[in-house]
């Protein structure tokens, strides 16, 4: 198969997974998904491979391919890195970034702010993306790129948890905001890392809640 349907699938898996189609620890059945996305059992063994090596699939001896659940340790674990990466890159931003990507950053907090608090889980995501790819592409690190996209895709099914939390969509943009002030307005490298380290632990200490809620009621 042509390598953009194998990309296609891979996206929709992702976002059926993003969206609670497929459940942490649910086994991924190759023939339930070749007739799901029509296709063959080639592209998704292909694309299972491809979200194993993403951290987001993990093969159980015996059960074959499942969605990975992540502990309250992986977690914790997963989000210390990021806090400080995150920070790391706040404050390259605020020394490194051009004009036109500090413009870009407001663009973009703008955007968020009109239509964050209403928007659906799926769109909040691709805002938030679109904030960190500025970001990130400001920094000018290709090893805190790549690291990052590792942890963004591990920690992508989570996110889910805390962006829908009740009351974190006002704060999620007033921490943005203030990434934004401190790393595209001021260039305060340190108070940029001060405010992205900031959001991941509050990010952190919501998915955890929310994660710890989710396993009572399945309990």
């Amino acid at each position: 198969m042509a390598a953009p349907l194998r990309s296609q699938v891979l996206e929709l898996l992702r976002e059926d997974m993003l969206a609670s189609e497929f459940e942490p620890g649910e086994r991924l059945v190759e023939a339930r998904l070749c007739a799901r996305y029509e296709v063959s059992r080639t592209v998704i063994r292909e694309v299972l491979r491809q979200l194993e090596s993403e951290g987001l699939v993990t093969t159980v001896p015996n059960r074959g391919p499942v969605v990975t659940e992540l502990t309250p340790f992986d977690v914790k674990a997963l989000f210390e890195v990021r806090c400080a990466l995150e920070g790391l890159a706040g404050a390259l931003f605020a020394e490194r970034a051009t004009a036109e990507q500090r413009e870009d950053l407001g663009e973009v907090l703008q955007r968020m702010s009109r239509t964050y608090p209403d928007a659906d889980l799926a769109e909040r995501l691709a805002m938030k993306d679109e904030f960190y790819s500025v970001l990130i592409a400001g920094a000018v690190n290709p090893v805190i790129d790549s690291t990052l996209r590792g942890i963004h895709a591990r920690v992508q099914m989570l996110r889910g948890l805390s962006m829908q939390a009740e009351g974190r969509a006002p704060e999620t943009v007033r921490e943005l905001t203030a990434i934004h002030d401190a790393a595209a307005v001021r260039g305060d490298a340190d108070a940029a890392r001060a405010a992205c380290e900031l959001h991941v632990r509050n990010a952190a200490a919501t998915t955890l809640r929310e994660l710890s809620a989710r396993q009572a009621d399945s309990g």
